[in-house]
Parts: structure tokens; sequence; C-alpha cells
């Protein structure tokens, strides 16, 4: 399976890092082809200016005619996910959401007239080979306090509000909680069980 991961972490030696590492292990254990995007290294803009927020709009106006003032990382992103027959985001959860870079990659990314396109009323997804999507997560809150306190707000920003608005519904969520009070060996068997599950 044809997967893009896209990362977003700032510090290389993070537990997001050995995440990200044990998702590209398994996929060289399982021969998968892969592509990265590393938003951090890529010096991303998550920005929405101007310039960003117009060619946005003419977007949904030039169905495959881009815009003028589109980000060229933008461009080069949304090739790589239609490319992609399953997505793989990584991040740390801050602040009960996801970090600026990943906000802004939703934000100038999801880009009308390329990765969904407006029908009947509906937004209805242009990325035509994806099959899934798999968020995993870090954080240090419990589950049953991110669930009661803060209504599990990446599902409903990110996975509701986003992937399931432009038609994608094949979403797994891996939400890797406490990481700071869980021991060594309950970071290792996580990193194990995501390695066995990206090399099938």
């Amino acid at each position: 399976m044809k997967t893009l991961i896209i990362y977003n972490h700032p510090h290389e030696g993070s537990f997001c890092s050995a995440v990200r590492d044990a998702v590209l292990s398994g996929l060289d254990v399982g021969g998968h082809e892969y592509k990265v995007i590393n938003l951090d290294k890529d010096g991303f803009d998550p920005v929405m200016r101007e310039k960003d927020l117009k060619a946005f709009v003419e977007g949904g106006r030039n169905g495959d005619n881009w815009p003028d003032g589109v980000d060229p990382l933008v461009r080069s992103y949304v090739q790589k996910m239609k490319w992609a027959e399953r997505i793989v985001m990584i991040f740390p959860i801050w602040w009960m959401t996801t970090p600026a870079m990943m906000k802004g990659f939703i934000d100038k990314v999801i880009f009308p007239g390329m990765v969904y396109r407006m029908e009947g009323g509906k937004l209805v997804s242009l990325l035509s080979r994806l099959k899934q999507v798999v968020i995993i997560t870090t954080m240090n809150t419990p589950s049953a306090i991110y669930e009661s306190a803060f209504n599990n707000s990446i599902e409903g920003s990110l996975i509701k509000g986003t992937f399931n608005q432009i038609g994608i519904h094949d979403i797994r969520w891996i939400s890797l909680n406490m990481v700071k009070q869980v021991g060594d060996e309950k970071r290792w068997l996580w990193l194990d069980e995501i390695e066995h599950e990206f090399a099938e």
C-alpha cells in the first residue's frame, strides 16, 4: 500500500520521532512504498496569509487549474496526497489539539478544487486513491479525561470536522496517552505494536 506519512514535531528525539521510525521500520519490513512529509524540516509556513486565502477561494472556482499564489510546498503536498492510498499523520497533542504546523497543514493543504470539491451542497474527496487515514497522537492527558473534559477534540476537529466532511470515513486513531508517566516497557510495547501493524 502506498503510504504518505505526515509528521509534525520540532524535536528530533521525541517519542513522536520514535513512533515515526517504528512506522517506517514496519513499512520497510512489509515492502510498502512510502513518502514522508516532515513539516518542521520542510519549514512549512502554517499561517493562512492573504495570498493563501485568495488562492484557496479561487481554487474552489478553478477546478484543476491552480490559481496564482499557491505555496510551492502546498502544491507538492497535494500531489503526494493524491499519490497515497493511505495517509498516516503523526503529531503530539498540545493544549488538547494539534500543533500549529499540523493545523496549518489542514487549513492550507486540504485545498478546494484539488483535495475536494463541492457537489450538491456536500464536500466530495478528490483523493481517488486514498483508502485509509491513520492518526497517531501522543499526549500526557489520561484518555478518560481527554474524552470527558475535552470531548476528544481531535475526533471532532480532524476526524469528523475534516476527513469525514470531505467523504473519507475509514479513519483509525491511535492515541498514546500518559506518555511521560508510563515506563519504558510500555513505550517499547507501543512501538513494537505499531511496527508490526505497518509491516502487514
